[in-house]
């Protein structure tokens, strides 16, 4: 059995400054034809896009996929909403928790897994301001102790 590959297309690295995140799930995202050929060439965003769940589907939302050059008339709405494929049990589960605990759906990373495209999908709880500040001082303090080891080693 051979290991499928994979490759990272976009990461929303917004979402881990701004989120904690408690649980991710790996989703199927469903896309036209030009679209796929914008992601080979690594022309999306994800910084300002999220999830809802509507009548039991989950959508995202705020994704913008560039319009593939070649596409002409093939070419769809760059920020349209594009439906995200789970089971259906798995759905309400975050349906659920979404909606009685406060938490949000942030899409975390966009990759390819074979030929498919997959989407990370973080079940995350907002940051305060006070905890941005403490992962930006921890972050900052580990770059001081890694210059200072790279010093001493010279």
């Amino acid at each position: 059995m051979a290991k499928e590959s994979t490759k990272t297309i976009a990461q929303n690295k917004k979402a881990h400054h701004d989120y904690f995140v408690i649980e991710s799930f790996e989703t199927g995202i469903e896309l036209c034809g030009t679209e796929v050929k914008s992601l080979r060439e690594g022309r999306v965003n994800l910084k300002d896009a999220w999830c809802t769940i509507d009548d039991g589907e989950l959508w995202v939302k705020g994704m913008h996929i560039s319009p593939y050059e070649q596409g002409n008339i093939f070419n769809r709405d760059p920020m349209r909403v594009r439906r995200l494929l789970m089971h259906k049990r798995e759905i309400m589960r975050l349906y659920g928790t979404v909606k009685q605990e406060g938490y949000s759906l942030i899409p975390l990373s966009l990759y390819f897994k074979g030929s498919r495209v997959k989407l990370q999908l973080g079940l995350c709880k907002g940051k305060k301001l006070y905890d941005k500040r403490e992962d930006m001082a921890q972050k900052a303090a580990k770059r001081d102790i890694e210059r200072a080891i790279k010093e001493r080693n010279r």
